[in-house]
């Protein structure tokens, strides 16, 4: 008898079975109790092109779309992606070059919903300028071009530092910018809209207290990832402008603001702080819509996408200004 034509589809539909079986499977083999309570797993990310997601963000214009883009090397290009984890479309950036997009953030302004991507990376500390790139969103998703309708180029007030958290606060007209390998981490920020189209200078503002610092009790053979869980990674501010969410590989911070204060005020009280479900390498994160939760993924895939709800909690002994 004669064996039936291979059909192609059948290895690549193996490999997605696989590789979600391992997305599920994975986390339940930790050996600790930190599976994060309230978070849902929504799906995986396994599409090889989404292989090393940087930034999230959830549309303002397409309910149930994330925006995410990938680390440098990759092509300037933005993912529209369900909900669930599936790619939607392909968006290729033109007009800037990409270095090492490590944040996004997604935001309304005049009536309009924005994204803004975040070229921050910095492994090295060689940089002398960084790039924000600010997009309308597109009224479609179909496979297509992008240009920016305004960039930003700055850098520090004192030396190259990595960055990899970014977050707008649009009603104030703001960009919040946290770096990531100092301890503890800073905070600087950056107008949204600038006056000028010159070299702007981030402005220090303050530090995150109660930020989880570097291990020293680790022996020398540690894993990589357990000298390097505190580093921040991602960030950003729900959509009311109310709380700001920072994660490092290992755990999520909630900020949140109190009445008209400064983010330097609300960032000076420690911060909520609990542990992240299992991520490979945690490094996107976005508030949904509503602001009941986060959107959380890695940069290896297969990545889970998560859902979290954080705890909100009220600081306490704080004084709310008029």
């Amino acid at each position: 008898m004669t064996p039936p034509p291979a059909n192609p589809t059948r290895p690549r539909a193996r490999l997605a079975v696989l590789c979600l079986s391992l997305a599920l499977l994975l986390p339940a083999c930790r050996s600790d109790d930190a599976q994060a309570p309230g978070s849902q797993l929504m799906g995986a990310l396994l599409d090889p092109q989404m292989s090393e997601i940087s930034g999230l963000a959830a549309s303002r214009r397409h309910p149930g779309v994330l925006w995410m883009h990938d680390d440098g090397g990759n092509p300037e290009r933005l993912f529209a992606v369900s909900d669930s984890g599936s790619r939607l479309a392909t968006f290729r950036v033109e007009g800037v070059t990409k270095t090492d997009w490590e944040d996004m953030a997604a935001f309304e302004l005049d009536g309009k919903a924005w994204l803004l991507i975040a070229d921050t990376g910095d492994n090295g500390g060689l940089r002398h300028s960084l790039q924000l790139h600010v997009f309308e969103e597109p009224d479609t998703l179909e496979n297509a071009r992008l240009e920016p309708a305004w960039s930003i180029a700055f850098r520090w007030p004192d030396g190259a530092r990595d960055c990899e958290a970014v977050a707008v606060d649009a009603e104030r007209g703001q960009i919040l910018l946290i770096s990531k390998k100092r301890t503890p981490p800073e905070l600087f920020m950056l107008p949204l809209r600038p006056d000028s189209e010159g070299l702007l200078t981030a402005s220090p503002v303050g530090t995150l207290a109660g930020a989880p610092g570097p291990a020293t009790d680790l022996p020398d053979n540690a894993p990589l990832r357990a000298k390097i869980e505190h580093q921040v990674t991602a960030a950003d501010i729900s959509p009311d402008g109310r709380t700001l969410a920072v994660m490092t590989y290992g755990n999520l911070l909630i900020y949140p603001r109190l009445g008209a204060e400064e983010w330097s005020s609300a960032v000076s009280r420690p911060p909520s702080i609990s542990p992240l479900p299992w991520l490979p390498q945690a490094e996107a994160l976005g508030w949904s819509v509503d602001g009941s939760a986060l959107f959380a993924t890695g940069e290896f895939i297969p990545a889970p996408l998560y859902r979290i709800r954080p705890e909100l909690k009220a600081p306490a002994e704080a004084t709310v200004p008029d």
